[in-house]
């Protein structure tokens, strides 16, 4: 199968014929044009000349003589020979020609309808007569009395009209021809520049690069964003629409980067540092690496790799918990070990009642906390993240308690569970943190104070938070607490924990704890438990 014509080619062609094309509409129209002036040029001469000697008293006076002809010829041939027209034709209100540019045409009746301006009006047109096809004009000789006497017809030949024609024709060629030649190498020019612009690629390249590249690109699992130098979206890819809860990706492409993603995001990306480093966008904690985009040492925007840091930190979360897991049940075996000796002990030295009297005071007691009924938290996710948290707290030395005034009923399929342990996850994060060595962290869940809703509130004796500082706690990036160095971020649970709210139709606040720490308190939108199930759970708890 042969070649199909190159780019190069098809462009050339293309403008070629479109210059071409141009070129002879503009010849044609200035053509056109011409011969309309040349003739309206003439027509305002002949009619100029006609009304002269329409005018002239020696005409007129000329009728009433026994032989017209003989004072009308000369001045007609004068008139004619001084306005360079082919004829002047003087003749009576009976078409009897008084003058010709053949003398034996005198006297002879004129070969064309003279009715027009026998009745007084200007006749313009194109007619043939005994000189040939003419353009000529006809005006009427009116008497003293304003009848109508005569005519004076004035004209040129069609032939000679051409004659002029063509004779400004060449120069009309000449420009042409300069401006298609022009044209044409113009044409070439932009199509080498053009090949030059696509790196000399040909349409199927093209098409098939674009298509690996949309395919790569919407492929990768990594979010791909990028800017041009004026800091407009150029793509966006499925991973990235992903990340940053984009619904149309194609809808952001060339709209400003400050006008779709979070300002912290946004700025980032347009100054395209070679860094990789956690931002927030939205609910999600994102690791991103920027960079600049060059071509041939020319910069044309910036690009940012995307990876979602959210899972990877829930992952290490549930690590750690498992880790605590294992180092409480390491201590509680080795707190069995050491009961297992005393007992041991005491039995040997025959101390039955002080062997009875340990068992009842350790049997009850274990490293690992436990959720019981008496916490009113029926919700098994909320109360597997409760029991990792309570371990977590105690081997950090805080006490971490649920209020007795907790209540939460299992919840109904639709209510946002994922959610609730975002911010209750959060929120205990924060306070366990913020107390100190031997402090205590409170939290009350209730689903009963509103229906509808739950409110969640954790209450800590740390050191507080003031007052002028209880909105701005919220915000990205403000913390009290020091950055330590290798670890994730300050100042990201609390405004995930905002932002969750915020976008379910609830709202968190902070204020002081009656214990002189922080309070945070947070309200979700939650369904409603049936009224069965609440009757039952109060029964149970009587």
């Amino acid at each position: 199968m042969s070649r199909s014509m190159s780019l190069r080619t098809q462009l050339l062609l293309l403008q070629v014929a479109i210059v071409l094309t141009t070129v002879i509409g503009t010849g044609v129209t200035a053509g056109w044009l011409q011969e309309r002036q040349l003739r309206d040029a003439y027509e305002d001469r002949m009619i100029a000349v006609a009304q002269s000697v329409a005018g002239l008293p020696a005409i007129t006076d000329a009728f009433d003589d026994a032989t017209p002809s003989e004072a009308i010829q000369p001045i007609a041939e004068v008139v004619r020979r001084a306005s360079d027209v082919t004829y002047v034709v003087v003749a009576n209100d009976d078409g009897i020609r008084y003058s010709h540019p053949n003398p034996a045409r005198i006297g002879e009746r004129v070969s064309t309808d003279p009715s027009i301006p026998l009745a007084g009006e200007i006749y313009v047109g194109t007619q043939t007569g005994t000189l040939g096809e003419s353009w000529r004009v006809k005006v009427p000789i009116f008497a003293e009395d304003g009848a109508v006497m005569g005519q004076v017809s004035v004209g040129i030949l069609e032939s000679e009209l051409r004659e002029d024609f063509l004779g400004g024709l060449p120069g009309l060629l000449i420009a042409l021809g300069v401006a298609s030649v022009v044209g044409v190498v113009g044409s070439a020019w932009i199509a080498r520049l053009i090949r030059r612009r696509i790196y000399g690629l040909e349409p199927d390249e093209i098409r098939g690069l674009l298509e690996t590249r949309e395919a790569m690109l919407h492929g990768i699992r990594e979010g791909l964003v990028a800017v041009d130098d004026r800091g407009r979206i150029v793509l966006v890819n499925d991973a990235a629409a992903r990340l940053l809860d984009i619904d149309d990706a194609a809808a952001t492409l060339g709209r400003p980067v400050d006008d779709v993603l979070d300002s912290e995001l946004a700025g980032f990306i347009t100054t395209g540092h070679d860094v990789e480093t956690a931002v927030l966008s939205g609910e999600r904690v994102l690791l991103v690496h920027g960079d600049r985009m060059l071509v041939e040492g020319r910069d044309v925007g910036s690009i940012a790799i995307l990876r979602d840091r959210t899972e990877l930190e829930t992952t290490l979360r549930e690590l750690e918990g498992a880790q605590s897991l294992a180092e409480d049940l390491r201590a509680a075996s080795h707190e069995f070990a050491n009961t297992l000796h005393v007992l041991s002990g005491l039995l040997e030295l025959g101390h039955v009642d002080a062997a009875r009297a340990f068992i009842d005071r350790v049997g009850s007691g274990g490293a690992i906390s436990t959720v019981d009924g008496q916490d009113g938290i029926d919700e098994v996710e909320l109360a597997a993240l409760l029991l990792a948290k309570r371990s977590r707290a105690q081997e950090l030395g805080i006490t971490l308690t649920v209020a007795s005034s907790s209540r939460l009923a299992a919840a109904p399929p639709d209510a946002p569970r994922g959610d609730l342990l975002t911010v209750v996850g959060n929120l205990l994060d924060n306070a366990i943190e913020a107390t100190l060595l031997g402090g205590n962290v409170s939290l009350e869940v209730r689903d009963d104070l509103e229906p509808g809703h739950v409110v969640v509130r954790v209450d800590d004796d740390g050191p507080g938070i003031p007052a002028d500082r209880r909105r701005a706690i919220f915000d990205a990036d403000v913390s009290d607490k020091a950055p330590v160095p290798g670890k994730a971020r300050r100042g990201i649970g609390l405004t995930i924990v905002k932002r969750v709210a915020e976008r379910l139709g609830g709202q968190a606040t902070a204020g002081r704890s009656p214990a002189g720490g922080a309070a945070f308190t947070v309200r979700l939108p939650w369904a409603a438990a049936p009224a069965a199930h609440r009757a039952e759970r109060s029964e149970s708890r009587v």
